[in-house]
């Protein structure tokens, strides 16, 4: 599975941005599909996956403010990140494993893109 993101940009604090994940190669049915991202300086830290059926999962730090969803049609799944704040910098990146188990863990998946920057400015 090769994967493509896209949609990052800079942003004033307070503001919103669409990352998309395109996926190719295969379909990705039955695959949990995930956004991750990495702060300079940092690991690789979990934001949200999608399950095929939909179920979602999110950190506790985006939670109320990032939604993931799904298009299977299109083999795309999307990050919605309203209400950005400057922690929320990172390069990030979509990544994809096969169901089940869920997780949270970048090791579990087996598949990921090029990270798209996002910056939030104070």
């Amino acid at each position: 599975v090769q994967l493509q993101a896209s949609g990052g940009g800079s942003v004033q604090d307070g503001g919103s941005l669409r990352l998309s994940c395109a996926a190719s190669g295969r379909t990705v049915s039955n695959y949990l599909m995930g956004w991750f991202r990495q702060a300079p300086g940092k690991d690789h830290e979990f934001v949200a996956s999608i399950t095929w059926s939909g179920s979602t999962y999110y950190a506790d730090s985006v939670k109320g403010r990032f939604t993931i969803s799904r298009d299977s049609a299109r083999n795309t799944v999307y990050l919605q990140m309203n209400s950005l704040k400057p922690q929320d910098t990172a390069v990030y990146f979509c990544a994809v494993k096969r169901e089940p188990p869920i997780s949270y863990a970048k090791t579990s998946y087996n598949s990921w893109g090029r990270g798209t920057l996002v910056t939030v400015s104070s």
